[in-house]
């Protein structure tokens, strides 16, 4: 039981799973405001210009109460597309972001080029060498 805690423990406080600890916490507030967002701003603009109201239902025979949400569908697939969206557009950026990092740490590990001086004191080490 002892190695167990031991193995939790290390597995727990590695940076990777804090590191996701805290963006699916961060996500989950982000896509609180992304229905806020959709519920409050979107949803009215879109009524005003459809006509009709945005979070209709359609009723269904049998029980009372049966129906079809569609206009909490059609939000939830707009919050879906506006978090897709967001997310995409910070993985290209991180990607582009590490892509420029990795060509700079190229960079620093090429050699040099050798300058003028270099070049002329190495033929003439060479030169001195031969004879």
């Amino acid at each position: 039981m002892k190695k167990f805690l031991e193995e939790f423990k290390e597995f727990a406080l590695k940076g990777n799973v804090m590191d996701m600890a805290i963006g699916v916490i961060i996500g989950g507030a982000f896509t609180a405001i992304v229905t806020a967002f959709t519920d409050d701003f979107i949803t009215p603009v879109i009524s005003i210009f459809g006509g009709t109201e945005f979070g209709g239902k359609i009723p269904l025979p049998g029980p009372e109460g049966n129906a079809i949400l569609w206009g909490d569908f059609v939000s939830a697939v707009v919050n879906f597309l506006i978090v897709a969206l967001i997310l995409f557009l910070m993985l290209k950026g991180m990607n582009k972001l590490m892509n420029l990092r990795k060509k700079e740490e190229e960079e620093e590990e090429k050699d040099p080029e050798p300058t003028k001086e270099e070049v002329l004191l190495t033929e003439i080490r060479d030169i001195l060498k031969n004879k």
